[in-house]
């Protein structure tokens, strides 16, 4: 099976000792989840959902509790995340049906001010249900992949997490004194999200780096918004430099996004080339193909890959060809 490939070559091959499993399908979800605990991996138990009302979105949470604790009693080591970014995915927290509709708020400064307040109380509100129902089923670490407008209160938290993990040119500067302000609280600290796409400018947009736009209906990507440049040494230098940094600044565990996009495959055809604006560290192959550098697999490593199996290896005091 792909996936179980995909642990073993995340744990043998980059040396990882953890994963994030994240997704809004609870089998997909649980079945990850397993292939990662098989291989060793510490697995970070991650529900990730998008426009489910609140009242679902916390029943889907606890559900995920009961998953993740079985496999907990099966002798994995497994973090449960009481969801990411709630106030922006789940309807009712934020204004907005849709999440279009819930970003634009973002977008207008005046807003923000006005509904912010609110957007915090009803997140809290509702992550401090979802922790309570959590530990009455789930017996390990429980932590939360936040977005910093959220105003999260960490008490009845075991560790503090942030997908707000991406570095660009507007925040650079600022980086290290938001980490030493996250890391001096005294409760562990996770960067749950950073990485950068593989054109040339990438790494200076961070997370605002998408340029695949998508069917309104189906979902899946139709074109590039621009023309960029591949750079996947851009990708590659971005990840190994964020890395250190965190490791310097007391973060205590930081995964990257993403291992593979497999909704953004490669083309032949440049206007259709959705690995540019993938943030995996895979290339998807198009129509089924298969890999050379890892047989039977539907993608090739980038640049990125070989970059962090390196920096796993000497982690791990192991030789580097």
């Amino acid at each position: 099976m792909v996936v179980a490939e995909d642990m073993r070559i995340i744990r043998d091959e980059l040396h990882a000792d953890a994963v994030r499993i994240t997704g809004g399908v609870p089998d997909r979800l649980e079945t990850a989840a397993r292939h990662a605990a098989a291989v060793g991996l510490e697995v970070w138990y991650c529900p990730f959902t998008h426009d489910l009302t609140t009242d679902e979105l916390l029943e889907f949470l606890l559900d995920a509790a009961e998953r993740a604790e079985r496999i907990r009693r099966e002798g994995a080591d497994i973090r449960l995340l009481t969801g990411s970014e709630i106030s922006i995915m789940t309807i009712g927290l934020m204004p907005g049906r849709t999440l279009a509709e819930r970003s634009a708020v973002l977008t207008d400064p005046a807003r923000v001010r006005d509904v912010l307040p609110g957007v915090q109380r009803r997140t809290n509100a509702l992550l401090a249900r979802a922790v309570d129902g959590a530990r009455e089923r789930f017996g390990g670490l429980i932590g939360y992949a936040s977005l910093p407008m959220e105003g999260v209160d960490w008490t009845p938290f075991d560790f503090i997490a942030t997908d707000a993990g991406y570095r660009d040119a507007g925040n650079a500067a600022a980086l290290p004194a938001n980490l030493a302000t996250m890391t001096s609280l005294g409760t562990p600290f996770a960067v749950t999200e950073f990485g950068c796409a593989p054109f040339t400018g990438a790494a200076d947009r961070g997370s605002r780096g998408d340029i695949v736009a998508y069917d309104d209906q189906s979902g899946q990507a139709t074109h590039l918004t621009e023309t960029v440049e591949r750079n996947e040494p851009e990708q590659a230098a971005y990840l190994l430099d964020l890395l250190d940094v965190y490791d310097s600044g007391g973060v205590d565990t930081a995964f990257v996004y993403t291992f593979a996009s497999r909704h953004l495959p490669t083309s032949e055809h440049p206007e259709q080339d959705f690995d540019l604006g993938s943030f995996g560290i895979v290339t998807i192959l198009p129509d089924g193909r298969t890999g050379n550098a890892y047989p039977g697999m539907p993608w090739e490593p980038k640049a990125a890959f070989t970059a962090l199996a390196e920096y796993g290896r000497l982690r791990a005091g192991e030789p580097v060809a």
